[in-house]
């Protein structure tokens, strides 16, 4: 589903939201979460699953090319842990 399939979605399922409304909405809540990612904070959505921020250790990785080592800096990146109704769903147990 694509950011404009969402506010899509959100306008039809809720009729007295203008796409307008719906756009904003979708827009204000993806730069919260991208906000409190990028301050180190944890995001958990009960019944869907958390975000949270893990990081890799500097190293070192090698040049394809010569083969040589570079250096590479501590990376971080977002891992999604889904929540139990979630996984449910995903795997169509529809339970809890």
């Amino acid at each position: 589903m694509t950011r404009t399939e969402l506010i899509e979605a959100l306008a039809h399922s809720h009729p007295e939201l203008k796409a307008d409304t719906a756009e904003v909405v979708v827009h204000e809540i993806i730069e919260a979460m991208s906000a409190a990612l990028e301050h180190d904070e944890r995001i958990e959505l009960r019944g869907f699953g958390t975000f949270t921020i893990h990081r890799r250790k500097p190293g070192h990785a090698h040049n394809p090319k010569t083969g040589e080592l570079v250096p590479v800096g501590e990376r971080r990146f977002v891992h999604f842990k889904p929540g139990a109704p979630l996984r449910a769903r995903v795997n169509n147990q529809q339970g809890s």
